[in-house]
């Protein structure tokens, strides 16, 4: 199949692994993917295995279900027991647990109105067949899935359907980049760019990397050759000290981005601050409805009193997220936490980093 048999090559693959021991001479360096489809590749493709002990992979904040506070959370199930409410949700938020364990599942069993769509105009067509009552689309995603959303709620301008509202979750990539860097954390050679956030922010949106903080991006695709090919780049980069930002996935990816996805989040979003979990409140992360939506603006309109609040006990999803702990040093790992039964976030999503390492045992070993 085009664009998928020739990223897979094992020859290539090979050529492209050995090219890499080469460049490192025996150096372990330190390479985060950024975006949690990668982590999934990487253990899907057995690349952690493959580039030990040259290459230390370490998983990043790249998963929006994951960052997602506890604090947001207890606001979606409080917000889902609101009597006559609709809450239309994606699949992976229904089962991430907030405080006390309560999750919007949790809700749903004890009578609230939670429907799982699978896209924005789903909750648009909800809208549409229940006029007399609310319908709350939890948006949740980064720049990739944002546009998607500004465009449904431009349509329910269009179509007059006043009773499609938000609750905006949406965050930004580059803040969380920059906390990782600027945390201290983690000592990092080098930063795998997220494929499908850059086929809208451009590959350029990663200039301020190298230029403040002198370790090279390399933005790649989801295939193992596409992974091994930004991988050699930053190698090479590190080796060489010659720091930049290489476009690895160029049939997705330009310098600029999507102008017309961009153009959407503008006419309905400005930059506000968010919460992370694992990176706490950062400045400009979010996307909080412009003014002229504000009717939209589900918090704007239920201003609920929900508390602070607190991972739940023993959960290191926020050390994962970081680049601080390895999914399998977390204590609950496997044991108390696992995909049937989570205890945390990262052990949910689809592109969970603790959910990765569970499903693949490769990704364990790197």
């Amino acid at each position: 199949m085009r664009y998928i048999d020739e990223f897979r090559d094992p020859a290539t693959a090979a050529r492209l692994v050995d090219r890499i021991k080469r460049l490192a001479r025996g150096r372990r360096l330190r390479l985060m993917e950024f975006c949690g489809g990668h982590t999934h590749a990487i253990g899907r493709y057995g690349l952690g295995r493959l580039l030990a002990p040259e290459v230390d992979l370490l998983s990043g904040p790249g998963c929006p279900v994951c960052v997602t506070s506890a604090t947001d959370l207890d606001y979606a199930v409080a917000l889902a027991a609101v009597p006559d409410l609709v809450l239309a949700t994606f699949g992976d938020m229904m089962r991430v647990p907030g405080s006390a364990g309560r999750s919007l599942m949790h809700a749903r069993s004890e009578g609230a109105d939670v429907r799982l769509v699978y896209s924005p105009l789903d909750a648009l067509a909800l809208a549409q067949q229940l006029p007399d009552r609310p319908v709350v689309l939890l948006g949740v995603g980064f720049e990739t899935t944002a546009p998607g959303v500004a465009a449904t709620l431009l349509q329910a301008e269009s179509q007059t359907v006043d009773n499609l509202l938000l609750l905006s979750l949406h965050k930004t990539t580059p803040p969380a980049m920059r906390a990782i860097l600027c945390g201290g954390d983690t000592n990092l050679d080098g930063i795998i760019g997220p494929g499908h956030v850059s086929a809208v922010t451009g590959s350029d949106a990663w200039q301020f990397v190298p230029e403040e903080y002198g370790i090279g991006v390399a933005v790649s695709g989801f295939e193992p050759l596409d992974m091994l090919q930004a991988i050699a780049s930053l190698i090479e980069m590190a080796v060489e000290q010659r720091p930049r930002v290489e476009n690895c996935y160029g049939r997705g990816v330009d310098a600029h981005g999507n102008a017309a996805a961009q153009t959407l989040l503008k006419r309905c979003f400005a930059p506000s601050d968010a919460e992370w979990r694992g990176l706490g409140a950062l400045e400009e992360s979010g996307l909080a409805l412009i003014t002229d939506l504000q009717h939209r603006d589900v918090r704007a309109l239920y201003p609920l009193d929900v508390d602070r609040a607190p991972e739940p006990p023993g959960c290191r999803c926020g050390d994962v997220l970081r680049g601080v702990l390895l999914p399998t040093a977390c204590p609950l790992f496997g044991r108390r936490c696992t995909p049937r039964d989570p205890v945390g976030p990262c052990m949910v999503s689809a592109e969970g980093s603790c959910a990765a390492y569970y499903r693949y045992a490769e990704v364990q070993d790197a």
